[in-house]
């Protein structure tokens, strides 16, 4: 598979990651055994990327992916993951990139994922309570430790970025991005293309939306974050199905998937070199990486664009609408 350069970290990766948030319990149920081949398959299909965080299950996705990639070489792999949440029993889930839960965080992802370093650290939600210059100088011990190869950040807008990086340098942005939702088209993707920031956006398939298997009718299980998102439930959720079948009929008049035209879509930006998607089985993996193989024209985009008249901006789960939605404070 082809590699690019992850910006200025240069690191060379798929252009598509494996996202592993579905591997955390916060999707449901799944089959632990099945994850681990899609994960295995992935690889020798080429993909060389894999994300992940602490806060996916607090180690819960970390140990899983780091099991099933146990069985090759560490090096033909680029693992990223991130850090800066913290559970609390009384408060939910609570932003903390402080540098002493930093340092619980990089030592438990370490042994959850069984490695002695990662390549990519990324703090993952702003901290307005902790100065970025400490937050930084942490992360530099890592770096420092081979701990951590490379420092990224995740959901940061330009101006914290520029700030972030007056102490060390963002390498590195994991945004959300899809056709449902476009809002870092205006500053953060002319941003990070303009300081070399390497992209790795989440999301392209709005969290299973784009996929083309939901329908008025659709439920997910009790444990399932999408269950009380609003982006995924009444008026918003129906006029996006509208949007949906529209971009289908339109893949398919192409024969592709939606899921395909989505990826590829997203990818298509100058500014994005990676998207990140999750999987549990590996039909769905077979089928992610024939995005790579599409080719979108001008008159595509422009068509696109037509099509998503009416759509309504999914809101993205924050770990305050985490800790809301799913009734954890």
């Amino acid at each position: 598979m082809e590699r690019v350069r992850l910006g200025k970290s240069e690191l060379e990766v798929s252009p598509i990651a494996f996202g592993t948030w579905q591997l955390s319990g916060d999707w449901g149920k799944f089959d632990k055994d099945e994850a681990i081949g899609a994960i295995r398959f992935a690889r020798e299909r080429g993909v060389n990327f894999f994300d992940t965080a602490q806060a996916y299950g607090f180690g819960e996705s970390e140990r899983l992916l780091g099991e099933a990639l146990s069985d090759g070489p560490r090096d033909e792999v680029v693992i990223a993951t991130k850090g800066g949440l913290r559970m609390d029993e009384e408060k939910g889930l609570l932003r903390d990139a402080s540098p002493g839960w930093l340092r619980q965080g990089v030592e438990s992802s370490l042994r959850a994922l069984g490695v002695d370093h990662i390549d990519l650290y990324q703090v993952h939600w702003p901290d307005s309570d902790t100065p970025f210059e400490e937050t930084a100088a942490a992360l530099k011990d890592f770096v420092d430790e081979g701990k951590v190869r490379h420092v990224g950040v995740s959901n940061f807008d330009p101006a914290q970025m520029d700030e972030f990086s007056g102490s060390l340098t963002v390498e590195t942005l994991q945004p959300p991005y899809s056709l449902l939702n476009r809002e870092i088209e205006d500053e953060i993707l002319p941003y990070c293309g303009r300081e070399d920031i390497g992209v790795l956006a989440y999301g392209p398939l709005a969290h299973g939306l784009l996929t083309g298997a939901m329908n008025t009718d659709t439920t997910f299980d009790e444990d399932d974050w999408r269950r009380v998102s609003p982006s995924l439930t009444g008026e918003t959720f129906h006029r996006n199905l509208e949007v949906v079948e529209r971009l289908e009929r339109f893949a398919d008049s192409r024969g592709w998937r939606l899921s395909q035209l989505a990826i590829a879509w997203a990818l298509h930006h100058p500014a994005v070199q990676v998207t990140i998607v999750g999987s549990r089985r590996r039909r769905h993996i077979e089928e992610s990486l024939g995005a790579l193989e599409l080719s979108l024209s001008d008159e595509d985009m422009r068509e696109v664009d037509g099509l998503l008249a009416g759509a309504v901006t999914i809101v993205e789960a924050t770990p305050e609408t985490i800790t809301e939605l799913m009734g954890l404070a």
